[in-house]
């Protein structure tokens, strides 16, 4: 038995979902195999979507035109901007979800498009051919011949589930692991490596006493995640989440313990995420304090279950619940389902390239968990990636490199291939050098129009966009040109820390009519009231970009570039940056070695003008987004 398709995707999970629907938008025949038809679109772990930074990356999503945003706010309910005390670079949405709706809302959108097909089934093998994949084999028997793949299979890769001294195969709990494709990766050359993650308690939320909890509300109003939500039309249900914390009890029983946890007593060997430790963690290795949040989550508007954010942990079941009842409002807790801890296996992304592309097999793409990213937001936005890109190889398309300086895409790629990360990748604002701009708020102005270029977003939409920034502009205008006594201009007002958009359109109906669409208000306030912050980010911004662009060749042997350290040569021929840019934060490469290349790379441009025009073969180069 046999089928054909252009791009294969292995995984129904969220780098799943947005690898197929952007290959198959771009007019590919894609096939997505998964495990189970009914678990697309799963959240197994919170039910929640966004928050720091990730926020930022579902707004970049969107703006490229993925699902992750469009399906939050179809089974959103509750709403909340974080950090709206601190400046804009930080501040970022989040969203919980009714875990059911939002399987649905993915599973219709990937039924609903055509060239678009949907296979229950186990990939077991991938198959290449001169160092190119030409297709897999499934545990059903089915041959698969395809022109290019996205593999995204989340925890599932030789995964065992740890619950006290309880091992069990599995990538998540009723679902089996897959060791055949792990042991088919390593025959075609790949390096494993090995990770962990983990997940809370899901307790009856009739059992717990939310009134010495404290309350938080959703935002009111709500503010959808995708820009294509209209918000004048947007109500979502408003359900409340509640915050507790644990105490010194919790922590004497955890202690009291230690050698019955598999994260301390050995038998959980694998790296888990530095900032979102289990609770055994925080006590035992953190122990500072015994207060920790503890965030209860309902995970839907009829679940009978919440999730309790706070609690991740892989303890043996009667000291979870011991643990579980030690936290105030939790003395009477039923769990529903027990936590338990993933061992899984990854690639390390030194592996592959900027564009996600491997460098064993070409025309295999990687996404998801198996990178070494950890959250729902990472492994959405690099499906997009792998999407875009194996839907192009097809093609003979060049493919898409996401800057770094241009979205936090391309923060967290260029991370994962340039600088190994020691555990599961989590992305922070932090992270970039360009945060200023890189904001959520500004997100489709930034990125949407290679999106539209694509094809991937509506022409109607760009008709919006186009008049929501003339909109600013006109808004921005008017401030900096309105006097408003003593010399000064409204814009001078406006950047006085209490004074607000909105409180000068009180006075000023001109400026009102130029304000009244919130995101443009939002606009005009960050654009005037950070003016000479942005101006110094955007000059550091182009002389970033200008440094990233110059593309290194793909052959280069670094053993005859003169000057480089021992270290930055071994270092540079592992990797094999695109960019000097991209080699200049590599480990173990200095500035003076950045030097060197670039010395040497002026050398050989020149060197190439005197020589004569040859015949150059086809090749298909990446193409930088900007």
């Amino acid at each position: 038995m046999s089928g054909s398709c252009d791009v294969l995707v292995i995984g129904g999970g969220h780098a799943g979902i947005e690898a197929a629907l952007a290959s198959a938008r771009l007019g590919r025949r894609t096939l997505l195999v998964t495990g189970s038809l009914e678990m697309i679109g799963e959240t197994p772990c919170n039910p929640s979507v966004g928050g720091l930074a990730k926020g930022q990356l579902v707004r970049e999503l969107d703006a490229l035109g993925g699902l992750q945003a469009l399906a939050t706010d179809a089974a959103g309910i509750h709403f909340r901007m974080l950090n709206t005390g601190r400046g804009p670079a930080v501040r970022a949405p989040r969203a919980q979800v009714d875990k059911a709706l939002y399987r649905r809302f993915c599973r219709a959108a990937l039924e609903g498009l055509p060239g678009l097909a949907l296979r229950e089934d186990q990939v077991t093998e991938l198959v290449a051919d001169g160092g190119r994949l030409v297709g897999a084999r499934t545990a059903a028997g089915l041959e698969i011949h395809c022109r290019a793949a996205v593999l995204a299979p989340g925890t599932f890769l030789r995964g065992e589930l740890h619950t006290g001294e309880r091992r069990t195969p599995g990538g998540q709990l009723g679902l089996p692991a897959s060791a055949e494709l792990a042991a088919s990766l390593e025959r075609l050359g790949f390096r494993l490596g090995r990770l962990k993650t983990g997940t809370s308690p899901r307790l009856a939320a009739r059992s717990i006493n939310t009134s010495v909890m404290k309350e938080q509300r959703p935002d009111d109003p709500p503010r959808p995640l995708s820009f294509r939500t209209d918000p004048a039309g947007f109500h979502p249900p408003a359900v409340s989440c509640w915050l507790t914390h644990t105490n010194e009890r919790t922590g004497a029983l955890i202690r009291a313990n230690v050698g019955r946890l598999p994260l301390f007593s050995g038998q959980i060997r694998a790296q888990g995420p530095r900032y979102c430790p289990s609770v055994e963690t925080k006590f035992v290795l953190f122990g500072e304090t015994d207060r920790h949040q503890v965030f209860i989550e309902p995970q839907g508007l009829d679940a009978p279950d919440v999730y309790s954010g706070g609690l991740a942990t892989s303890m043996p079941e009667d000291l979870q619940l011991e643990v579980v009842r030690s936290v105030p409002g939790l003395e009477d807790a039923e769990i529903l389902r027990f936590g338990y801890a993933v061992e899984y296996d990854c690639v390390p992304a030194d592996q592959l390239t900027v564009t996600l592309e491997s460098k064993p097999v070409r025309g295999l793409f990687l996404a998801g968990q198996i990178n070494g990213t950890s959250g729902y937001e990472e492994a959405a936005a690099q499906g997009w990636l792998a999407g875009v890109n194996s839907a192009r190889s097809c093609a003979g398309e060049p493919a898409l490199i996401m800057p770094r300086e241009e979205s936090f895409l391309g923060v967290m790629v260029d991370d994962l291939v340039s600088r190994r990360p020691a555990e599961p990748y989590r992305l922070f604002t932090s992270r970039s050098e360009c945060r200023q701009e890189l904001r959520h708020d500004n997100a489709d102005r930034r990125l949407a129009k290679y999106a539209l270029g694509m094809g991937l977003l509506q022409p109607a939409f760009g008709l919006r966009l186009s008049e929501k920034i003339r909109a600013i502009d006109a808004a921005l205008n008017y401030l900096r040109r309105k006097p408003a006594g003593e010399g000064r201009a409204l814009a001078d007002v406006l950047r006085r820390p209490e004074v607000t958009v909105a409180a000068l359109a009180a006075g000023d109906p001109e400026l009102a009519a130029l304000v009244r669409d919130p995101e443009v208000a939002e606009a005009a306030e960050i654009e005037t009231k950070y003016a000479p912050y942005l101006a110094r980010a955007r000059g550091f911004q182009a002389r970033m970009k200008e440094s990233g662009a110059r593309r290194l060749p793909e052959g280069l042997d670094y053993a005859t570039v003169p000057g480089l350290a021992r270290e930055a040569r071994e270092e540079l021929a592992r990797v094999r940056p695109a960019t000097l840019g991209q080699a200049g934060r590599l480990a173990g490469v200095t500035p003076a070695d950045v030097t060197v290349l670039a010395l040497w790379l002026d050398r050989d441009r020149t060197a190439a003008k005197a020589e004569p025009p040859t015949k150059a073969g086809p090749h298909r180069p990446a193409q930088r987004l900007g």
